[in-house]
């Protein structure tokens, strides 16, 4: 409860300053912040992260569906438990970082589709691959390490193919679906 009172408290203050009035840069704090993928070969079930992700995102609480989000991810700085997962995933038929390191996502508008849950309606590219994509998530103002911050969380499901991750053996989906989960959970702090 005293949490509750706290975000509301926090909520309202950020509604009456001036940052409230205009658009507000957030950048994200990649020590608080996550983004996991998750896939199955065979019937076994396996999961990786995106190490290195930089975000910018402009957001006017006043009017959340004027946001702008500026993502980059560095597919080279993938996590995974293995050595060998590694080397086929940076290879050149997944998702061959000599030829295209970064996935990059932009969005320039928002729809508000809850109390604090929205659609950023933006693109994703990967490899050379562009495709429109509505990415639904849930955002809470925080704080964080005593100053003013916001998680944003999410979950879609992406088809891989559709981005040119799987070339050659990889485009076969009995072994490998086409679906992959990525998970977002991460934390921006007002500049």
């Amino acid at each position: 409860m005293r949490t509750l009172m706290q975000k509301f408290i926090l909520g309202i203050a950020l509604f009456t300053t001036g940052l409230a009035a205009n658009a507000a840069e957030w950048v994200l704090d990649p020590g608080l912040s996550q983004v996991i993928f998750e896939y199955s070969y065979g019937t076994d079930p396996y999961q990786g992260r995106f190490s290195n992700v930089q975000a910018n995102f402009d957001i006017d609480p006043m009017s959340p569906t004027s946001c702008k989000f500026d993502v980059t991810i560095n597919i080279e700085d993938i996590e995974v438990d293995s050595p060998e997962v590694l080397d086929y995933l940076l290879d050149y038929e997944l998702f061959d970082v000599d030829t295209w390191p970064t996935a990059t996502f932009t969005a320039e508008k928002c729809r508000l589709t809850g109390v604090n849950t929205f659609e950023a309606d933006g693109t994703l590219t990967i490899r050379d691959e562009t495709n429109p994509m509505t990415f639904p998530f849930e955002l809470n103002i925080d704080t964080c390490d005593g100053q003013v911050c916001f998680n944003l969380t999410s979950e879609v499901e992406l088809l891989r193919l559709e981005y040119g991750v799987g070339q050659g053996y990889w485009a076969n989906t009995a072994e490998v679906p086409n679906e992959v989960i990525v998970k977002v959970d991460v934390y921006a702090m007002l500049q």
